[in-house]
């Protein structure tokens, strides 16, 4: 398996929910709605879910074994850092743009 591409569809800084992600495996599949969440101790990765008629939620798609989910985690929170710091060097880059045009 090889993940192609990895978009992060939003960034959202209230609540534990911090992105949501696409990806892409193979060229050939993508899978949206995957979630980086702000848990207790660490960020993690959850897959899509679907709530069932008993209120419980269940992956509509998962990785089969711990080294294709270690392997997807490491690559979406890797692209999902790089992303925080892109944005913030637009940020400071804006600011500084527009400290210029006052000045």
């Amino acid at each position: 398996m090889e993940i192609t591409d990895i978009k992060i569809r939003r960034i959202i800084t209230e609540g534990r929910l911090r992105a949501i992600v696409s990806v892409t495996i193979d060229n050939m599949l993508a899978v949206h709605d995957i979630k980086v969440v702000q848990g207790d101790e660490r960020l993690f990765v959850a897959m899509p879910s679907r709530k069932n008629e008993d209120g419980v939620f269940r992956d509509i798609v998962h990785p089969i074994s711990s080294v294709a989910r270690k392997l997807l985690e490491e690559q979406i929170l890797d692209t999902y850092q790089k992303h925080l710091i892109l944005m913030e060097a637009e940020a400071e880059a804006a600011a500084f743009e527009s400290d210029d045009v006052v000045e």
